[in-house]
């Protein structure tokens, strides 16, 4: 019932409603798309997130996955050198060469070292720290999450896209671009290829979209809010107006009433002083 008052009222303020339904409308524009005057363009905001999944085992020359004449000290061994190298992949030397691999300026790349049992939370670096401005660009960052395996030697690599496209070309290049870096250290130090470690990557990564259909649901969400917001503020200009006028026409005071309207009548419709007046 008060919901039906409210609309009524609403509705008797027609401009005012034009004036929401136009400031919802772009709201829901600007929530959607980034607006640019000079030159008039419409370019679509990065809302989607999606990621992308790849593994790489970090094995030796003479793989300690097929040798076994290898034992178990030498895949614990190769399960530590993968920790080692998770860690490794986190620099700025090997982001430098995984984001020449994918396409993208190194500056936009933001990854995370493996976690072990030593060091269960991750460790953040200057470039690391919170900001309040993450909050905005958060679906418009490249991530790299490396995580390793207790038991066995193989590095899990989650990437962090745009686009479906952008995260599997993003997870990689990652492992593209860490095998370059070790090639290239490899050859400046002078390492023989059967001393160098071996990345066999288990499968190419596949991007997937993880929340699909969210710029119609962010459009239809901002311009519900702001519509309401701004029809309650005009309905409650509309009431604060009208009290003004109540009170400036109470301010003027009560006109007196003419005498004989101030006189009780009596039954016949005559005034009784009238009558009083009459009889002498």
């Amino acid at each position: 019932m008060e919901l039906g008052k409210h609309l009524r009222e609403l509705f008797r303020l027609r401009l005012a409603v034009v004036i929401c339904f136009a400031l919802a409308s772009f709201a829901a524009l600007t929530m959607t798309y980034k607006v640019s005057l000079m030159p008039p363009r419409l370019e679509p905001r990065a809302l989607e997130i999606a990621s992308a999944k790849t593994e790489v085992l970090v094995d030796t020359p003479k793989s300690t996955v097929l040798d076994l004449g290898q034992g178990a000290s030498e895949f614990a061994g190769m399960t530590n050198r993968a920790v080692l190298i998770g860690n490794v992949m986190v620099s700025a030397p090997v982001l430098a060469y995984i984001a020449r691999r994918a396409g993208v300026p190194a500056g936009v790349i933001r990854a995370q070292a493996p976690l072990t049992p030593d060091f269960p939370r991750p460790l953040s670096g200057v470039d690391e720290q919170k900001r309040t401005s993450d909050l905005v660009r958060s679906t418009d960052q490249y991530r790299l999450n490396i995580q390793t395996n207790p038991t066995v030697p193989i590095l899990e690599i989650f990437a962090q896209a745009p686009s479906a496209e952008a995260a599997s070309t993003l997870a990689n290049a990652a492992v593209d671009g860490l095998r370059d870096y070790l090639q290239a250290k490899a050859r400046s130090q002078g390492t023989t290829d059967s001393d160098t470690v071996r990345l066999a990557q288990l499968g190419r990564a596949s991007g997937v979209v993880i929340n699909g259909g969210v710029r119609p649901q962010l459009a239809i969400l901002s311009f519900l809010i702001v519509f309401a917001l701004s029809s309650a503020t005009a309905m409650f200009v509309a009431r604060v107006r009208r009290g003004w006028e109540l009170a400036d026409g109470d301010e003027d005071g009560p006109r007196e009433p003419p005498l004989q309207a101030r006189r009780p009548a009596d039954g016949n419709g005559s005034s009784a002083g009238g009558a009083d007046l009459a009889m002498r």
